[in-house]
């Protein structure tokens, strides 16, 4: 994304969100009684939102502004478009408490995420993971997943391996959201070496398919097949 600040404002951005509505998202939006209660929404896809992301570029005055509207796809905007070096360890704990559900935590949290580029990320997730709160290891282990593409400091495979024992010990009596996100630092913690693509392997196969929840409609996470297919088994040489 283009570091550049851009002369945008609030009213430019949501000018903008105004031009990419999509009627069949707001519908959608709309039958989340919980979240339309809270938040507006234009109904925009994450595909699109990151494009118009990209057009304003990084800005970290207007990501703060955004954050503050009623608008859901304006905070989206506003994660997208933050600068992950000048995010403090406060804005990240606010912001957390201000989730809610849909897709401002996976983008808050993972997909990417603008917060897993932050200098502190890894200590984050480490707090976060065992933190009481359900939204903060959630989000944890979503910074877990971003942060499992990456190599920071301290997140070696002593430190990964440990990571997934706890997975394995405490999945089957978390909340769905956090089995959800604990399958999804595993997918990526798998993928890193062959050592442990084997420790995520076993696992999986101890706790099974990993369920999204009663009102979703995609397939439950089978990590056994994603840790066995030809294309992680050619890049591991397993």
């Amino acid at each position: 994304m283009a570091m550049t600040k851009t002369a945008m404002k609030v009213p430019d951005v949501i000018a903008l969100l105004e031009e990419n509505q999509n009627e069949r998202g707001i519908a959608n939006w709309e039958k989340r009684e919980r979240d339309a209660a809270r938040l507006k929404s234009y109904g925009i896809g994450l595909t699109v939102l990151r494009k118009l992301a990209k057009k304003i570029g990084r800005d970290r005055e207007l990501a703060q502004e955004l954050w503050k509207t009623d608008i859901y796809d304006a905070k989206i905007i506003g994660l997208l478009i933050d600068d992950p070096n000048l995010i403090t360890r406060e804005q990240a704990e606010s912001q957390v408490e201000d989730l809610g559900e849909g897709l401002l935590e996976h983008v808050f949290a993972s997909c990417d995420a603008t917060l897993a580029k932050a200098p502190f990320a890894f200590d984050l997730a480490d707090e976060w993971m065992g933190s009481p709160d359900e939204m903060r290891r959630r989000c944890g282990y979503g910074l877990l997943y971003e942060l499992s593409k990456k190599n920071p400091k301290g997140m070696d495979d002593d430190y990964l391996l440990d990571r997934i024992a706890h997975i394995r010990a405490e999945i089957d009596g978390e909340e769905t959201q956090v089995r959800a996100a604990m399958g999804g630092a595993l997918l990526g913690i798998g993928k890193r070496n062959k050592m442990l693509n084997q420790a995520v392997l076993d696992a999986a196969e101890q706790f099974g398919p990993i369920s999204y929840g009663d009102d979703n409609n995609c397939e439950p996470l089978n990590l056994v097949k994603h840790m066995t297919s030809d294309y992680l088994k050619k890049k591991l040489g397993v």
